[in-house]
């Protein structure tokens, strides 16, 4: 490799696939946020029919189930978001709600690590969300767990608990926008492509971590996730 590049190119970031010794390849992560009323009045805002926010993170910020995660630098205030997480293995562009269910690959529980002290900043201040979503290490995710065509809507227990008190308990049904939807509104800002996942909002309960702090996360008929703060 050292002939064709300069060093030697990083490893491609996988997750493991429930019944298969197969990985899926993670291409993109993209984030929804707002997309549970109770958690967008926890955090003070208006729960409406507009589109929830869109952001981003790194691939290579995916931590896999079991994994110790290191306290983020430059954070006094670690929030954990028990969320579904969809993986899709077809293209989408501009696509419609019934394409987009076709797309999906398979679901898993993830958690969206933020740095609730920066995120406030930011918001405070107008500015982009990049250092309180993006961070190192802020994306556990389970193994996902393949589907053949999902339905329109789904249901389930959504549930997160910090040594083992719950945090966060909720059902997918509470989504104000499903996973069809998200995923054709999404298709219109970005070309989705295999490999592109996508968190879809947390509901309420949301809090923070402190280091030592073990986390399990689980999704109803999905998967469980679990990992410890460093």
């Amino acid at each position: 490799m050292t002939d064709v590049y300069s060093f030697s190119p990083p490893p491609v970031i996988s997750l493991p696939i429930v019944g298969t010794s197969k990985l899926f390849p993670v291409r993109r992560i993209f984030c929804i946020g707002r997309n549970y009323s109770d958690h967008v009045r926890e955090m003070g805002g208006d729960a409406t029919k507009d589109f929830p926010i869109i952001f981003t993170k790194p691939a290579d910020a995916i931590m896999a189930d079991k994994s110790t995660i290191k306290y983020p630098l430059s954070c006094k205030s670690l929030h954990h978001e028990v969320e579904l997480v969809v993986a899709i293995d077809k293209p989408l562009r501009q696509a419609d709600e019934e394409a987009s269910l076709l797309a999906v690959f398979g679901l898993a529980v993830g958690v969206d690590l933020t740095r609730r002290d920066l995120q406030a900043e930011a918001k405070k201040n107008g500015l982009p969300w990049d250092c309180a979503k993006a961070f190192d290490q802020s994306a556990p995710i389970s193994a996902i767990k393949p589907f053949g065509v999902l339905p329109a809507s789904l249901q389930g227990e959504i549930e997160l608990s910090v040594n083992g008190k719950v945090r966060q308990s909720g059902d997918l049904q509470q989504m104000i926008w499903s996973v069809p939807q998200v995923l054709a509104q999404l298709s219109n800002y970005f070309e989705l492509l295999p490999g592109d996942l996508i968190f879809t909002g947390t509901p309420a309960g949301v809090g923070a971590l402190l280091a030592g702090d073990h986390v399990s996360a689980s999704i109803a008929g999905i998967g469980d996730l679990q990992f410890q703060i460093a």
